[in-house]
């Protein structure tokens, strides 16, 4: 049995840029036992700046120029949260995030980048591209090219004169060529690059020349507007697109926090990295500014601060002393020049040509396998945190392995004064079902194992997979009980993780109108959420919708993707892409309601939910011994990488299983490629329904409008098979 306690800190890493990238990677190959940490990022991808002007130019794929932190954070054996941060609370040690509960920490530390200056221009914020955050710039810039291939001529502007201005004007200009685009670069400046020796501008500036790009110094843009920019004078420039690549501004609610900041609003740190107020409140990159050695914003300086971050997190942590950074004065900078060339500024020296862009290669790509070639096996903790007890308690069980009565009265105060309609405070040990009024009552259990890491999504998950057992059965739910297992650690820590598993599950439940009537909740080796739920059917005359009823002729209709067994078993292998992970996670949180709804609503006649059997297994179900069906695997909707998964042999443990019970019934066609999607066990899967078909093509249309853009129709329901024939027959 497992030591109690284990987990006592939470180490929060807020921002997914370069130097909490490589501080997680340290941190992780010297891991310090009870340490928690989670990093939050709006994004399961972080690009790599240095090779952004390479993506912009086509000389790099999006994968080569992205660090998959979902990814990272799987290897390292951290949380991955995604959401944005908006405020930060140092007095309450929290972290306020966009749409969902505030964050706990023990310690944090910022790494968010800086945003361009939007709102000293007018009308910049409305009608400009921001050059970051860069996963809103590369949608938009895809936009622009998919505008181009229509036909379309365009004038296009690029508003900044310092490096990452001239870099992306003449990475577009490389891509876009010169038939269909006129690109100009307007800056305040008397010259580009300003800083920078006269060699390196001269070289810029004749691959600008060369490149066809209109270059406008000493033009201030003073208002954008729809038709373009005017610069200060009054003269107006009719332009389509704007991208805006200005000095760097801060988020708002670093200065909102109440921490010092320089005079920009930048986070004012220390020589240890720390708050100048806060010694628990961490920061570097852009986002921050070292009050004894102030540098500018750029990403060479954030990449020389991981390593003092990573040791004095750990050693803060450890009650260790802490390392100061002294950041270096002068730097090379590497300049794409939009072609395969490049030119190295530091200090007077300089040098241009292809030669240069292959050494900056070499380097980006080095930074870069930092990530995609993650060591195969993680070290042992090397180290206790201080107040770790030296002699561990074996943990106990039955009723002595519960939540402590504090921990769990606090989390339902908090938690009833958040949901006030749908969580009960109080300590009950039953609670009535209101509104029932004679109606038939239907009741159904389901307890998932952890999934993914990050505590409110995972509630989330649970809950919609609990209540898609109701709306299988066509029911609407009335109330749950939940049934939650916490991994062994400190009361500071059961409490954050109670209070984020169950804010999440009342998100969902709230949402359905299911008030959570109460529960239990224990500590154990793993986490693990369920519900029991009941309910009342949505139909105003009570008709249900089940398994049986499905007549020959019927048209077999799947209202989502498969696919999360394989793709989270790639996941754990550190083999899934994390925007497939991403895509996983909202497949999984759509919800069956609104498609029960429409199925009773259209008549089916008969309907389940896809989960652990996969679909074929569930079909069988719903078959019996008296129907047959044909199934057209081509026709089975998969979430994106889940074929892939399967094809190269990653499955979910629950397979095999899956695979064995239909080759039984079906025989040795199971086996095919094509048809291993069907046994794949899902996790808050879609609905299987049966629709008399002359109403089939109306219900798809109604659910693709309703917000199951998966949905489709994959076979139909036949009469009772031959004895020796098989039940399903796959095309």
């Amino acid at each position: 049995m497992r030591a109690q306690p284990e987990l006592r800190r939470d180490l929060v890493l807020v921002g997914g840029g370069h130097s909490h990238a490589l501080a997680l990677r340290m941190l992780a190959m010297r891991p310090v036992q009870g340490l928690r940490i989670t990093l939050v990022s709006p994004h399961s991808h972080t690009p790599y700046s240095g090779m952004l002007p390479g993506l912009i130019a086509g000389h790099y794929t999006f994968d080569e120029t992205h660090i998959d932190l979902a990814r990272l954070c799987q290897w390292a054996g951290a949380r991955f949260v995604q959401a944005e941060a908006t405020a930060l609370h140092p007095a309450r040690r929290r972290v306020s995030l966009a749409g969902r509960p505030d964050l706990a920490y023990d310690v944090v530390s910022l790494d968010i980048g800086s945003l361009p200056d939007l709102d000293s221009v007018p009308g910049a914020r409305e009608h400009c591209v921001p050059v970051k955050p860069v996963s809103g710039l590369w949608r938009r810039w895809r936009q622009l090219e998919q505008r181009l291939r229509a036909g379309a001529a365009l004038r296009v502007g690029v508003v900044g004169g310092g490096a990452g201005s001239v870099e992306l004007a003449l990475a577009m200009a490389q891509r876009l060529g010169r038939e269909r685009v006129r690109l100009r670069l307007y800056t305040a400046a008397e010259q580009v690059l300003p800083g920078y020796n006269r060699r390196a501008r001269r070289a810029v500036q004749a691959a600008l020349a060369a490149a066809g790009i209109e270059v406008h110094t000493a033009a201030r843009v003073t208002a954008v507007g729809e038709r373009g920019v005017t610069l200060q004078g009054g003269r107006e420039d009719a332009l389509d697109q704007v991208f805006w690549c200005t000095a760097a501004a801060p988020a708002p609610w670093i200065a909102a926090s109440g921490l010092p900041t320089d005079a920009g609003g930048f986070l004012a740190v220390r020589d240890t990295l720390q708050s100048s107020a806060d010694a628990r409140v961490f920061a570097a990159g852009d986002i921050a500014t070292q009050l004894n050695h102030p540098r500018p914003k750029a990403g060479v300086f954030a990449v020389r601060q991981a390593p003092v971050l990573a040791h004095n997190l750990r050693a803060f942590m450890l009650d260790e002393p802490l390392r100061e950074h002294r950041p270096q004065r002068r730097f090379l900078s590497l300049l794409s020049l939009g072609e395969r060339c490049a030119t190295a500024e530091r200090g007077v020296f300089s040098a241009t040509g292809a030669w240069v862009w292959r050494w900056k290669d070499r380097i980006d790509r080095s930074f870069m396998r930092r990530f995609s070639a993650l060591p195969s096996a993680m070290p042992a903790a090397t180290r206790r945190l201080p107040e770790l007890p030296t002699q561990a308690q074996v943990a106990c069980g039955g009723c002595g392995a519960k939540v402590g009565a504090d921990p769990l009265r606090q989390v339902l105060e908090e938690l009833a004064a958040r949901f006030p309609r749908h969580c009960s405070g109080g300590g009950d040990d039953a609670a009535p079902l209101a509104g029932l009024q004679g109606a038939t009552l239907l009741q159904s259990i389901d307890v998932l194992r952890q999934l993914v890491a990050d505590p409110w999504t995972m509630g989330r998950i649970a809950a919609n997979h609990a209540l898609s057992d109701l709306y299988a059965c066509g029911a609407r739910p009335l109330g749950a009980l939940a049934a939650a297992t916490l991994p062994y650690a400190g009361p500071r820590i059961l409490q954050r993780d109670l209070y984020q598993l169950l804010a999440g599950a009342l998100h969902e439940l709230a949402a359905a109108d299911c008030p959570l009537l109460g529960g239990h909740s224990m500590q154990g080796a793993d986490l693990s959420l369920g519900f029991a739920v009941s309910g009342v059917p949505m139909d105003a005359q009570g008709r249900l919708l089940g398994k049986s009823g499905a007549q020959p002729g019927d048209a077999l209709l799947l209202t989502g993707a498969l696919g999360t067994g394989a793709l989270f078993a790639a996941h754990m292998q550190l083999r899934a892409d994390g925007r497939d992970i991403d895509a996983a996670v909202d497949n999984m949180l759509r919800g069956n309601a609104a498609a029960a709804r429409l199925a009773l609503q259209y008549g089916a006649s008969a309907c389940t939910d896809v989960t652990g059997f996969g679909l074929l297994g569930h079909l069988l179900e719903m078959l019996g011994d008296e129907r047959g069906a044909r199934l057209v695997c081509a026709r089975v909707p998969a979430l994106a990488g889940a074929r892939d998964c399967l094809e190269a042999g990653i499955i979910s443990t629950m397979h095999p299983a899956n695979l064995e019970r239909a080759r039984a019934a079906l025989g040795a066609s199971v086996d095919s490629p094509a048809a291993q999607l069907l046994f794949d066990p899902q996790t808050s899967g879609p609905l299987l329904l049966a629709v008399p078909a002359a109403r089939a093509q109306e219900l798809l249309g109604a659910l693709l409008e309703s917000g199951y853009p998966e949905a489709a129709i994959i076979g139909e329901i036949s009469a009772a098979p031959a004895a020796g024939v098989s039940p399903v027959l796959l095309a």
